[in-house]
């Protein structure tokens, strides 16, 4: 298994929909997102969220405004497809859930809390180790 860094095990990774909504100015998440930001909170994206958003629709100015917000997406590594396999047999082996499940392995296996609006989607995971941010 690969070791995590250290800075992100207190890093907030985005999912695909609470960036979409964060970068929406005024709602419940771009507060937050603005809230963790003047603390100094880390905030980053696993490379499956920013594929997801980047599969749109979002607007260049969008795009570049994420970017500044998240930075260098974190890679999707080898040892992330049998976590999320692991993930996908322990959610029911639901249709369309698999890129929830690698998104959920990239966060457990960096110890990052997953920001995500669908907490329904995500809470299974936690028996296996997910952290969600707090509502």
């Amino acid at each position: 298994m690969v070791d995590a860094p250290r800075a992100a095990a207190w890093m907030i990774h985005l999912d695909t929909d609470f960036l979409i909504r964060g970068l929406s100015r005024g709602s419940p998440e771009d507060r937050r997102l603005r809230s963790w930001l003047a603390t100094g909170e880390p905030v980053g994206i696993s490379a499956v969220s920013w594929a997801e958003f980047l599969c749109g629709p979002a607007h260049a100015g969008d795009v570049e405004l994420a970017i500044r917000i998240v930075g260098e997406p974190l890679p999707f590594l080898g040892d992330d497809g049998p976590l999320s396999a692991r993930l996908f047999n322990l959610g029911g082996r639901r249709r369309g859930s698999l890129g929830d499940c690698m998104i959920a392995a990239a966060a457990i296996r960096t110890g990052a809390t997953l920001a995500t609006v669908n907490t329904i989607d995500f809470r299974r995971f936690e028996s296996a180790g997910l952290r969600l941010a707090a509502g």
